[in-house]
C-alpha cells in the first residue's frame, strides 16, 4: 500500500512537471520556431509581401553577400562589439569596487544600475538631445572655451562612438548587478584564507573571483555579443540609421518595410541568426576549454 502511495505521489509530480514545462515550450514553439521556419522559407522567395511569391532560390543569399551596401553595415557593429568588451570590463570592475565594504553601497547600486530601468526610447531621446549640434554636452563645451564643438551625431566619423558610449551606459548596470551578486555568493572563507597567504587585490581578482564568476561572465558575454551585432533601438532611435550608422538590423528592417523586399530581408535576417549562434558557439567552446584548463 506505502509503495502504491509513493508511485502515485511520483506520477502526480511528473504530471505537474509536465505541465508546467509544456506551456512555456508551446509559446516558444508558436512564438519562436514557427516564424523562424515561415522566415526560412520566406528567404527563397521574391516577394514584396502583398503580391505573387516567385521562387528564386539562394538568389537573396548570393545578393546579401555580393552587394558592398549590405557588407558595409557589418563594419558597424564593429564599434558595438568593442563596446560591449569595454562595457564588461568596466561592470567588472564597479562589480569588485561594490563588493568592498563601502558606505553607501546601496545608493551607488542603485545609481548605476537605474539605467537598465528606463526604456530604450527614453534613452534614444535622452542623449538625442545630449549630442546633438546645440544640445547639453556642446553648451557645456562652450562653456569651458571650446568654440568649435565637435558634431556627434552627424559627423560619420563620430557617430558611431557617441551611439556605442549610449549602448555601454545603457545595458552596463545590468552586468553590474549580475556581476555583484557572482561576486557575493563566494565562500567569504576563499577570502579570508587568502588573506592569511597574503594575497593581495589582484591575486584574489585572477585566482578567487574570476574563476568564481566564469558562468556568469561567460552567460554575461555572450549577451553582450550577441546585442552588439543585433542592435537596433539606440541607433535608429537617435540617427535613424543616417551619418553611417545604419546596423545590419536597421538595414534589414527597411529591406523588409522601406523597400517591401520580405524575401531579401528573411534572407539577411537568417544570415544574422546564424551569425548569432555561431558566435555563441564559439564562445561556449573557449569558455569550456578555459574551464577545463
Amino acid at each position: 500500500m506505502k509503495n502504491q502511495i509513493q508511485l502515485s505521489i511520483k506520477k502526480q509530480q511528473k504530471v505537474v512537471i509536465f505541465t508546467f514545462l509544456l506551456v512555456p515550450l508551446v509559446l516558444v514553439i508558436v512564438f519562436g520556431f514557427l516564424p523562424i521556419i515561415n522566415m526560412f522559407g520566406y528567404s527563397f522567395l521574391k516577394w514584396d509581401g502583398l503580391g505573387q511569391k516567385k521562387f528564386i532560390g539562394i538568389k537573396n543569399y548570393i545578393e546579401v553577400f555580393s552587394r558592398p551596401e549590405y557588407l558595409k553595415v557589418f563594419a558597424v557593429s564593429i564599434y558595438y562589439l568593442v563596446g560591449s568588451f569595454i562595457q564588461l570590463a568596466l561592470a567588472l570592475l564597479f562589480a569588485v569596487v561594490l563588493c568592498t565594504k563601502i558606505k553607501g553601497v546601496n545608493f551607488f547600486k542603485g545609481v548605476l544600475f537605474f539605467p537598465n530601468l528606463i526604456n530604450s526610447v527614453a534613452i534614444g531621446f535622452i542623449f538625442t538631445y545630449f549630442f546633438k549640434d546645440t544640445g547639453t554636452l556642446n553648451s557645456f563645451l562652450n562653456f569651458l572655451g571650446v568654440e568649435k564643438t565637435p558634431l556627434w551625431l552627424t559627423n560619420p566619423k563620430l557617430v558611431n562612438y557617441s551611439l556605442s558610449f549610449t549602448s555601454i551606459w545603457r545595458y552596463m548596470g545590468f552586468n553590474i548587478v549580475m556581476f555583484v551578486a557572482a561576486i557575493e555568493s563566494l565562500p567569504k572563507v576563499t577570502f579570508e584564507a587568502a588573506a592569511l597567504d597574503g594575497a593581495n587585490a589582484w591575486q584574489k581578482f585572477r585566482f578567487i573571483i574570476l574563476p568564481g564568476i566564469a558562468p556568469v561572465l561567460q552567460i554575461n558575454a555572450i549577451l553582450a555579443v550577441k546585442g552588439a551585432v543585433s542592435v537596433f533601438e539606440i541607433p535608429y532611435i537617435m540617427t535613424g540609421g543616417g551619418n553611417g550608422s545604419s546596423t545590419f538590423v536597421i538595414k534589414t528592417m527597411d529591406t523588409a518595410f522601406k523597400f517591401n523586399k520580405i524575401g531579401l530581408a528573411s534572407a539577411m535576417a537568417i544570415v544574422l541568426t546564424i551569425m548569432v549562434l555561431l558566435i555563441s558557439f564559439i564562445q561556449n567552446a573557449v569558455f569550456n576549454k578555459d574551464e577545463k584548463n
